[in-house]
């Protein structure tokens, strides 16, 4: 009977977890109804509590995947409860993604949960712990499309429509940067189990700077305009489009008054 109500209590939602939800419930219906006295702090607590839920998402998914693989330390460690606070870095995890969204409108992936590799067998299974965390995104970028691609955006307020266009560009840069096969993120991840021993071993130093390495080398103009012409083409096939998105984040970022896209609330 312990047993059973730890494991019960291992798999309950945090209240962190339903806070952050609410924020987003809040906020969003504050953009869709206008009713914030400024629509850009409305969009970017709306956003940004959204980003933060897709993050925990892309963590749960890791650490459901691994407790189905065999590794049952998840649920002692608090991974299945959807806390934040619980991640191996929280830092990494949560609050650089926050500030790469905020700095230069990048979905950059974060610091995974650790998983039991020892607990787990077969190659299949590790691939698919990674894959899990990126494929997170994947659905959530496709629920936030959903509008645009079923023609069902009449009646939804522009300021809502641009901010969901903004978060469904986060979610598809966090989902082609987590498979990127770089170290140190998911993609290379899904590929490492089918490497020999000795390109692991080669490797490994270098995983704790792939990150940092992903985000250096988006700072080179001509690969930032490739990466981003890659990206907008993936959401006009969604039906977004690149002014949806670029007002999106024009609103998010209220700080900077008088972006050119205020008058179109106004016609």
């Amino acid at each position: 009977m312990t047993t059973a109500t730890t494991r019960h209590a291992d798999r309950r939602i945090s209240p962190v977890f339903l806070g952050i939800v609410a924020v987003m419930a809040v906020t969003g219906w504050a953009v869709w109804s206008d009713f914030s006295a400024g629509l850009g702090v409305a969009v970017f607590l709306f956003v940004t509590s959204a980003w933060v839920v897709s993050l925990c998402l892309h963590e749960y998914a890791h650490a459901r995947t691994a407790l189905h693989g065999g590794d049952i330390s998840v649920g002692e460690k608090g991974y299945l409860t959807l806390n934040p606070l619980k991640y191996t870095h929280a830092l990494l995890s949560i609050v650089l993604p926050v500030v790469f969204v905020i700095l230069g409108g990048i979905g950059l992936p974060g610091g995974a949960v650790f998983i039991e590799r020892g607990r787990i067998r077969g190659r299949w299974k590790h691939s698919l712990i990674s894959a899990a965390g990126p494929l997170a995104n994947v659905l959530f970028a496709v629920v936030c499309t959903a509008p645009f691609w079923l023609n069902a955006l009449d009646g939804v307020p522009l300021g809502f429509r641009f901010a969901l266009a903004f978060l469904a560009l986060l979610q598809v840069t966090a989902a082609i940067l987590n498979f990127l096969p770089v170290p140190g993120l998911d993609g290379y991840g899904v590929i490492e189990p089918w490497l020999s021993h000795k390109i692991r071993r080669q490797v490994e130093p270098y995983a704790p700077f792939g990150l940092l390495a992903v985000f250096g080398v988006l700072f080179i103009p001509e690969v930032n305009y490739a990466f981003f012409d890659a990206i907008n083409a993936i959401l006009r096939g969604l039906g977004v489009s690149e002014a949806e998105t670029y007002c999106g984040q024009d609103f998010y970022r209220f700080w900077q008054t008088g972006g050119p896209c205020e008058s179109v609330l106004n016609q």
